[in-house]
């Protein structure tokens, strides 16, 4: 694939990426503002137009390769995984992005999602998490939380629910990343770090659904509440949150706590600095299961981690697989062994 030879004056924009289809989900369904999003980051990547591919499964979310005018494929539900694999192993050199939902990824697409991520295919994985079946009138999903009275458990789920980090980095995931649907300013940060990220990088995005599952996340998504309730987290910056920026995280013992800088002998030396980078996912998983009210909400690059990536071995195996063959063509084979000549 031939390097982007944009320069300044024909540089690609937002509205490049904007395809001339009807955009047909819900007015106030926070898929709008994850797409605006990624839209507005696609041109920071530094790839041609052609170089980029949307894969989707089924639900909401998967409507979104319609709305992009880059090359994408609507696939079969929850096979997006598989399909973005394919694509990717074949063609490296595109940027492959897959777009999923809570079931789409997590129900009967969770062994492909798995087996995606501990492979560390260099693809980015967008969770749209509303908790819910939305395109099938609400029934819960894998990250309903436990009590929620939906179509399909009218007295309430009895199951213990999916967190997504948890189960990325419980896959040997290296990048994994949350946001909330409507701060689409760190959307795009998210969404170009994942970018960079060689490997398979995971965006959960805490979305809202307005029909079936509104406010799901109000609770630590409104404005009132959010300075208080989320903690942004970048690598290499203070763990501080807070309205007043007077509040952070502390390793106590062998888990997290919330102290308030300036009360009980806590300063901002003692606030944990947000290493993304470490290998040892046992910081990660406790700040990725972070839970409000005991805890603020981690959002931001939780987890960052070099490794190698599955096309790249791939590609090598082939490589070294052809020098040691005796088999240089398909003529080469097929005059191998034992050969008649028929007359």
């Amino acid at each position: 694939m031939a390097e982007n030879k944009n320069n300044t004056d024909n540089k690609l924009t937002a509205k490049d990426f904007k395809s001339d289809q009807e955009v047909r989900w819900c007015p106030g369904c926070g898929d709008h503002a994850i797409t605006a999003a990624i839209q507005k980051s696609l041109p920071e990547m530094g790839h041609p137009k052609e170089n980029f591919a949307f894969i989707s499964g089924i639900g909401c979310s998967s409507r979104l390769p319609y709305y992009m005018d880059t090359y994408g494929f609507h696939s079969i539900h929850g096979r997006a995984a598989a399909i973005a694999s394919g694509t990717k192993t074949s063609n490296p050199e595109l940027s492959v992005w897959q777009v999923t939902g809570d079931g789409d990824s997590l129900a009967i697409g969770g062994n492909h999602f798995i087996h995606s991520v501990r492979r560390n295919i260099d693809i980015n994985i967008i969770i749209f998490n509303n908790e819910i079946y939305g395109l099938t009138k609400g029934q819960y999903s894998p990250t309903s939380k436990l009590g929620a009275k939906t179509k399909t458990s009218p007295y309430g789920t009895i199951e213990n629910p999916f967190h997504p980090g948890e189960l990325v980095i419980g896959s040997q995931g290296k990048f994994f990343a949350r946001s909330v649907d409507n701060n689409i300013k760190l959307n795009q940060e998210i969404f170009l770090e994942a970018e960079k990220h060689k490997g398979t990088s995971v965006v959960e995005i805490l979305q809202n659904c307005v029909i079936y599952n509104d406010k799901t996340h109000a609770v630590i998504a409104d404005k009132k509440y959010k300075d208080d309730r989320q903690i942004v987290l970048r690598h290499g910056e203070k763990m501080i949150f807070g309205s007043e920026r007077n509040k952070g995280i502390v390793l106590d013992g062998l888990k997290l706590k919330v102290v308030e800088i300036g009360k009980d002998g806590y300063t901002e030396d003692d606030i944990l600095v947000h290493d993304a980078t470490e290998p040892n996912p046992g910081i990660h998983q406790m700040l990725a299961n972070m839970r409000y009210p005991e805890y603020p909400v981690a959002v931001g690059v939780i987890r960052n981690v070099e490794s190698d990536t599955y096309e790249r071995k791939m590609e090598e195996q082939i490589k070294q697989v052809q020098e040691e063959s005796d088999y240089k063509c398909v003529d080469d084979l097929l005059n191998s062994g034992s050969t008649w000549e028929v007359k």
